[in-house]
């Protein structure tokens, strides 16, 4: 009954109303652009802080003079930035500040939505963190926010993974401060470690009673959470966030390095099919009884730490999960003769995270690096038990709808749409799929290469780094000039967008595309259809799929999208039963009546089962969050 009750609540609060209330809202805002256009700069100063004043007081009057506010807010941004908010963006800005997280499309200008709102958050006097998802935006947004903050009275500060905890503490004393997700949760770990027992506020109060004089939390870098706006929320909030985030110190331990490097040599005598089995959905590697005996066998001759047959297994099934779930140029990249992770969800190379439980140490061994010492665990928390902490939580998105529900469950977050300021003039056309990879591949370089002929700039994103260097090496032998965007080459990823809607230009990206930045049609390529996005694999969520496409008909722009896929996809060999995947193949190659339906039908059952995997994967992590609450209540929960 709770549960029924929790989701009808959700359904209400996201209703299509809600959206149509704060459009109308908005209209009012809009209607006082006269007003405040009329005053001086230090006339709009004297309105922005006595707004400023009636925010910090709290209470009635922040709703009372909310519309007010946020037009004297706009009139600010209008004079600071060079940029006109428009209604979408004000009824956007005024969601945020009710606490949804506000579906927009791309293009629509989220960060200056974000502004706007923050702005609001950053006159209660209480801290507000606005998330993006790298250090370049946490910079770029910042320095261009800047004039608007200063105008309301605020400051406003960046936080990146370059500074030092002196700068650090500085920065976050700001009221308004830019940080990723992964920054802003590694500091708090780090200053929970400085607090050791005393990050209960009650605890925190009787040590100072009785020893005032101790000073411990002045090394403090944080101070405090309260107000959290989320860009990309969807990356955010809902995709990343299962995955915990370690504080850890590395430690000397020369015996597991000997042990990964004999379980990697014992594991190549190894064979799949025969000796063990590998469940590629969930990642897992089994013995078969065959596999049992022979590691058994190997390990007659080996010193008496191989003797415990728990033990052995686990070394050798690590390495076999080194070697036949992760790859070179998918999971990990090679940087400087190390491993660096690549992140699945936004195609970003992450040098200094590395994988858990002897894992990483057993892909160094596998590519015949050094090795590197194993890291103790310190602390950890995941994303998502962390953002459920701050007290008033909201998010921007072009893609939230699909995950709507969850986000309610999860973070007691409604959904609200806000409509486009132009319509979209995107066409999407039908999948075109094909039997083998190879055939793919070439039907996607023929496809650039009739798309060159008419002059459009064109996006061809790719699921992995090895997919992006393997269509520009089919690129560069068909002579056609272009330019690559991933992991490896993540430096020069703001120029490379700059430039992604020029005449002619060819950009291949990861998953990132450069999400978080708007690519631009240059001069006449409106005419000439504007931007072309190639798909070249549906991935696992259909809400990355729209991200994609979504990069093509920008603010009222034309645009054109379409996907290439195979049946050797990795979405299909993952996610659907090979007696599906077999009779869809034969029947596309037949050319069978009904072979397009039951072809579609494969794609879509087989993204529906990944994200059914995917959701019952986050399921399960609040359920241990929700343990960790109940377990260890008497640790405090402030």
């Amino acid at each position: 009954m709770d549960a029924m009750v929790h989701g009808l609540m959700g359904s209400w609060k996201r209703r299509g109303e809600r959206s149509k209330e704060l459009l109308a809202k908005a209209a009012e805002v809009d209607k006082l652009a006269e007003k405040y256009a009329a005053l001086t700069d230090e006339g709009l100063k004297e309105a922005l802080l006595k707004y400023k004043e009636i925010f910090r007081r709290g209470g009635d009057g922040i709703e009372e003079n909310l519309v007010d506010a946020m037009a004297s807010v706009r009139e600010a941004a209008k004079r600071c930035t060079k940029l006109n908010p428009y209604v979408e963006q004000i009824a956007g800005a005024l969601a945020l500040n009710d606490g949804c997280l506000t579906e927009m499309a791309t293009g629509e200008g989220k960060t200056l939505t974000a502004g706007l709102a923050a702005v609001l958050a950053g006159w209660l006097g209480r801290p507000c963190h606005v998330i993006t998802v790298n250090d370049y935006l946490v910079e770029r947004d910042a320095a261009g926010m800047e004039a608007l903050y200063r105008m309301c009275g605020l400051k406003v500060a960046p936080v990146t993974a370059k500074l030092n905890p002196q700068e650090r503490q500085r920065a976050y004393a700001a009221d308004v401060v830019y940080v990723t997700s992964k920054e802003l949760l590694a500091d708090f770990l780090r200053d929970r470690l400085r607090l050791k027992d005393l990050h209960s506020p009650e605890r925190w109060m009787i040590r100072q009673v009785i020893n005032p004089s101790r000073t411990a939390d002045a090394a403090l870098v944080l101070r405090g959470l309260h107000t959290a706006i989320v860009d990309e929320a969807d990356s955010v909030l809902i995709d990343e966030a299962v995955t915990p985030l370690l504080i850890s110190s590395q430690r000397a331990n020369d015996a597991l390095k000997q042990a990964v490097e004999l379980a990697a040599r014992l594991a190549t005598r190894l064979k799949a099919d025969v000796d063990y089995k590998v469940d590629v959905r969930y990642g897992d590697i089994d013995f078969t009884p065959e596999g049992e005996q022979r590691v058994e066998t190997e390990a007659e001759i080996l010193p008496p730490f191989w003797r415990g047959k728990q033990r052995r297994e686990e070394l050798i099934k690590q390495a076999l999960v080194a070697r036949e779930l992760f790859h070179l140029g998918k999971q990990y990249i090679i940087n400087d003769g190390k491993v660096s992770i690549v992140d699945e969800f936004t195609g970003r190379a992450m040098p200094n995270r590395s994988w858990r439980e002897g894992l990483h140490q057993a892909i160094e061994a596998k590519e015949g690096l050094e090795m590197t010492d194993p890291a103790e665990t310190m602390a950890r928390m995941s994303f998502q038990r962390f953002f459920r902490l701050f007290p008033k939580l909201s998010g921007m998105t072009g893609t939230a709808w699909e995950a709507a529900d969850e986000f309610w469950r999860i973070y007691h977050l409604p959904v609200v749409r806000i409509p486009t300021h132009r319509p979209c003039r995107r066409t999407e056309m039908p999948d075109r799929i094909f039997a083998t990879e190879d055939e793919k591949w070439d039907a996607v370089v023929a496809e650039i290469l009739r798309i060159r002929e008419m002059g459009c700039p064109i996006l061809v994103g790719t699921r992995s780094v090895r997919n992006s260097e393997h269509l520009s090496h089919k690129l560069f032998e068909a002579g056609v000039e272009h330019r690559i965007l991933n992991a490896t080459r993540h430096a020069e990823e703001a120029a490379i967008i700059s430039r992604a809607g020029e005449k002619g230009e060819i950009t291949i990206a990861t998953n990132m595309a450069g999400r978080g930045t708007d690519i631009r049609l240059g001069p006449g390529m409106a005419d000439r259809g504007g931007l072309h996005v190639i798909a070249t694999e549906r991935h696992e969520s259909e809400r990355v799929d729209r991200q994609l496409f979504g990069r093509a008909g920008r603010q009222g722009d034309p645009g054109w999208a379409q996907a290439f896929v195979c049946f050797e996809d990795e979405l299909l060999r993952k996610h659907l039963r090979p007696v599906y995947r077999d009779a869809a193949r034969s029947a596309a190659r037949s050319k069978a009546p009904g072979n397009e339906v039951l072809s579609k039908t494969a794609w879509k059952q087989a993204q529906a089962n990944a994200q059914k995997l995917a959701y019952k994967q986050r399921s399960n992590v609040l359920k241990y969050d929700t343990w960790l609450d109940e377990a260890l209540s008497f640790a405090g929960q402030k």
